[in-house]
């Protein structure tokens, strides 16, 4: 899947994946994993998710990596908007970067991000379901590189895979075992049935569609 892809779903405004709400998953366990603000919390993929706001709001630093200028335009806003912090703008080396009180935002390829510094913390929504297979173990790596190994706070998504084309793309069990049981302790928290929520991809050709949500603690 090349960078276009989702650089072209931006421009026409194609993005059936955003939420006009703060994930229930995130509102739900976040309280429970010990992220005591503040701490630095990094978001792959973000778009320009309410979820970063929200993590915001509850004290935390954030830094955002979004492959789409667009919707890094578009979240930088609504950071000033909703939550009055005022960012400045300037063009680096990766790509171009938004800056203010408590809030890094990256508009660039994420797999040419360097090191962030100190982590905390990985909320990943959206990033590792939003790739094909023959990326995600890289993506991992990748992630890992960035963040110093921090904590992950991951959820996925699953399904029969020849049922539907991603994105979003499904993850077993067992892929998440792949991908990060060498370097993880991985408690799943959550594991819950959606297809009755969600008829959009009934209509696309699903009989189930899972959702999980992982604590993934570094070893």
């Amino acid at each position: 899947m090349e960078a276009q892809f989702w650089i072209d779903k931006w421009q026409k405004m194609e993005i059936g994946f955003h939420l006009d709400e703060v994930n229930k998953v995130l509102l739900k366990y976040w309280p429970t994993l010990n992220t005591r603000p503040p701490q630095r919390v990094l978001v792959p993929l973000c778009g320009k998710s309410l979820d970063v706001l929200w993590l915001r709001q509850q004290g935390h630093s954030v830094v955002g990596i979004e492959l789409s200028d667009i919707a890094l335009t578009e979240l930088a806003t609504l950071m000033t908007t909703e939550l009055g912090i005022e960012l400045s703008c300037e063009q680096r080396e990766q790509g171009k970067v938004y800056q203010g009180e408590g809030v890094n935002l990256i508009a660039g390829d994420f797999f040419d991000q360097p090191a962030l510094g100190p982590i905390d913390w990985v909320y990943d929504r959206a990033a590792l379901v939003a790739l094909p297979e023959n990326m995600r173990r890289d993506y991992a790596r990748q992630l890992r590189h960035i963040s110093g190994s921090a904590p992950q706070f991951l959820i996925t998504l699953d399904y029969r895979q020849a049922q539907m084309s991603g994105p979003p793309f499904a993850i077993s069990d067992e892929e998440v075992q792949q991908h990060y049981s060498s370097h993880y302790h991985i408690e799943l928290l959550e594991s819950r049935e959606l297809i009755e929520q969600e008829p959009r991809f009934r209509e696309r050709g699903l009989d189930s569609f899972v959702q999980r949500a992982y604590k993934l603690m570094p070893r």
